[in-house]
């Protein structure tokens, strides 16, 4: 009798220490908000990581409003807590480098992805895509409908969003030479808030009576933008592109306020973000040239920053967004 209550205890123990709250590795997932269908779906392929290897578990987090302040002090709370990885979407890639440092030197892996931290703020940062691919990718999208060329506009994020502003500045470099005959005439920031993306495409209109497209390399903005051409009878004069998740946006691909849109799968993004910090803390190198795992998503190589790049942006049309709408 006594040996079985020992093999009852000893057995009660065991799954106890298997459960997600006694894993091994914890690692908190720091979006640039909360409620941002985005983040919601790297999230995703962050808890399928977390599954798949096992001994980890995924803490999603961020702020409800995208500032550095509000991600500060997310990153303080993350710190008394002693996770062992922080995988972040920076909102600012300076200011959040003091916080990011003091975790590093507390013993916690730290790497960005999506939106980076300046190299001294972290260990790695994995980029969704190729940064130049990406810019390019935005103007074309916007450019193959107009054969014509005319007026654009992008609307971004925050003006301090790391990722959006490399990619402006990608786009930019390639309009003389490959798109020559499309004039890029202002670039807003909505923040990444709805409401002020929506007064930022209104104000786009109102000011450039000649615009044809609006580019929005966020989720959220490009959402906002093409609410805004539906709202206001615009479909068919003011072509909507940008950055776009299939789910959010199908309704504006099938109502004409947008032809195409592109994205690389956040679900995918999540997922490597997890396996990069998974793979640090279990003893991975991040040093220039280092290969470091991702799981089924195969391995990256680090540049001479310690960045690397996931996959190549994938567009969206008429002809299959109904298909992937129903996946992220």
């Amino acid at each position: 009798m006594k040996l079985l209550k020992t093999l009852a205890i000893t057995t009660a123990l065991a799954a106890l220490f298997a459960s997600p709250a006694f894993a091994q590795t914890r690692i908190a997932l720091v979006v640039k908000s909360l409620g941002n269908g985005f983040f919601d779906a790297a999230n995703k392929g962050a808890q399928e990581a977390a599954k798949e290897l096992g001994d980890v578990e995924v803490i999603y987090t961020g702020p409800t409003a995208a500032t550095a302040e509000a991600q500060i002090e997310v990153i303080n709370s993350l710190i008394a807590q002693q996770v062992d990885a922080i995988a972040i979407s920076a909102n600012d890639p300076d200011a959040l480098v003091p916080v990011l440092k003091k975790a590093m030197e507390r013993g916690i892996k730290v790497i960005s992805f999506d939106s980076g931290v300046a190299p001294e703020g972290r260990q790695v940062h994995l980029n969704p895509s190729e940064t130049n691919l990406i810019g390019e990718t935005i103007i074309k999208l916007a450019s193959d409908y107009l054969p014509d060329g005319g007026d654009v506009a992008i609307l971004s994020a925050s003006s301090t969003a790391t990722n959006q502003n490399a990619w402006i500045e990608a786009a930019k470099a390639a309009l003389p030479k490959e798109f020559p005959k499309i004039n890029l005439v202002a670039t807003v920031y909505g923040d990444d808030d709805s409401v002020k993306s929506t007064d930022e495409a209104k104000g786009l209109i109102a000011s450039y009576p000649n615009l044809k497209a609006i580019i929005a390399p966020t989720t959220v903005g490009v959402v906002a933008a093409a609410q805004v051409v539906t709202d206001m009878g615009l479909i068919g004069k003011v072509n909507v592109t940008g950055l776009a998740l299939p789910s959010e946006f199908k309704q504006f691909i099938d109502n004409g306020a947008s032809q195409a849109v592109a994205l690389w799968n956040p679900i995918d993004l999540g997922y490597s973000a997890v396996m990069i910090a998974d793979d640090l803390v279990k003893g991975g190198e991040a040093k220039p040239g280092a290969t470091l795992a991702i799981g089924r998503m195969g391995s990256i190589t680090l540049d001479d920053t310690n960045s690397a790049a996931m996959a190549p942006p994938f567009t969206f049309d008429k002809s299959n967004i109904e298909e992937f709408s129903k996946i992220y």
